[in-house]
């Protein structure tokens, strides 16, 4: 990479992180025993206005020990979004379960809630909601079909640290919900995630099965298989002064992405994120554009362009009916979902990271308009 190739993420480390670290380090607390692991999991949890967090080494592993610790196993059905991260997909399948698609909404990206209810079956044991890129999912319809089928809710608010649906925190409307903290997160520890709940039965199930199922009164003797899914404390020593910013991380967050629309709203060939909806005003946890069908190339394209021109860039996930890992497991046989398939095709987003700056933004702009131009 030259000196000036902007990057697509970078993330902003000019708090206490040097601070806590150092503690660590001095104090040789550096593993899961640590106390940064307590403080960090009581302050998110106060955050986000849940009685429990399990701190977890990354997102991914959250939702194994989420699947698990809900009951999830042979035969069961979870209905979740075809177009989101292979994690949410492969939780389900690893626990014996039956991911159950749905297609997204074409202008928020999130999982289109109309179309859940036709999926329900006598099988079906709960809804995995994933919040994509900057919106919350519409919750309410959700969770009104969750009460009335008596489904659980696993939340996966990985990518959304800071924000509110209807002003409630998102990561508290799950039965059970989770985070990511990797480092393009609004919050990062490198690598790292929390299982939040209000119920204690779950919070001790991810806690025991985080920690191998050590029995308190007889550590190597073991009644279940857990994992180990510790986080250590140096990570965790990040994560406190990262939530420290969070609010300013939000509002830093919200300004690059109005400075991109505002740059680039006149672009017609283009699809930029909502702003806001009438639940929840946009936090771009990255920025997303997604190229409208008269541009004559795709997102691969668009990005190789990008890069000829000094700009980062990364693709939209790829659906989990077209996941090849799937396909010879021989699930989702010729299910088709087009708006997933569309953005999936057309869908990039462009340099968003914590630490990014007005030029940056402005430069990345003007190189996205350049190559649009050249398209005519």
């Amino acid at each position: 990479m030259s000196h000036n190739f902007i990057p697509v993420n970078e993330p902003l480390l000019d708090g206490n992180e040097e601070k806590y670290l150092l503690e660590c380090i001095r104090t040789g607390w550096i593993s899961s025993e640590g106390a940064f692991i307590k403080q960090f999991e009581e302050q998110f949890a106060t955050r986000i206005g849940r009685k429990y967090a399990i701190a977890v080494s990354n997102g991914s592993v959250a939702l194994d020990a989420a699947v698990v610790a809900l009951g999830l196993s042979e035969g069961d059905e979870v209905i979740m979004p075809t177009f989101t991260i292979i994690s949410c997909a492969a939780a389900i399948v690893r626990a014996g379960a039956k991911p159950v698609l749905v297609d997204c909404d074409p202008v928020t990206w999130n999982m289109d809630v109309s179309k859940i209810e036709e999926k329900i079956t006598p099988r079906t044991k709960a809804i995995m909601v994933v919040h994509i890129f900057g919106l919350p999912v519409d919750m309410n319809p959700v969770l009104a079909l969750a009460k009335k089928h008596g489904l659980k809710i696993l939340e996966d608010a990985a990518e959304m640290h800071g924000q509110t649906y209807n002003g409630k925190a998102c990561g508290s409307f799950g039965d059970i919900s989770i985070f990511s903290f990797y480092p393009n997160k609004h919050i990062t520890t490198g690598e790292g995630g929390m299982i939040v709940t209000d119920n204690a039965e779950l919070a001790a199930k991810a806690r025991s099965l985080r920690n191998l199922y050590f029995k308190p009164e007889q550590r190597f003797v073991h009644d279940e298989l857990g994992w180990n899914l510790r986080m250590t404390n140096l990570q965790a020593a990040l994560g406190v002064a990262q939530l420290e910013r969070l609010d300013e991380f939000v509002e830093r967050k919200r300004k690059m992405g109005h400075r991109y629309t505002d740059l680039l709203s006149n672009t017609e060939k283009i699809q930029l994120p909502l702003r806001s909806t009438d639940y929840a005003e946009n936090i771009y946890w990255v920025y997303a554009i997604v190229l409208k069908d008269e541009v004559p190339f795709d997102a691969k394209d668009m990005m190789e362009k990008l890069s000829k021109k000094q700009i980062g860039s990364r693709p939209f996930f790829w659906p989990m009916h077209e996941q090849p890992v799937f396909q010879k497991m021989g699930l989702f046989k010729n299910e088709s979902y087009p708006v997933s398939e569309n953005i999936a095709r057309r869908g990039f987003y462009i340099p968003s990271g914590m630490a990014l700056t007005n030029n940056q933004i402005d430069a990345s702009a003007i190189a996205l308009k350049e190559i649009l131009n050249e398209s005519v």
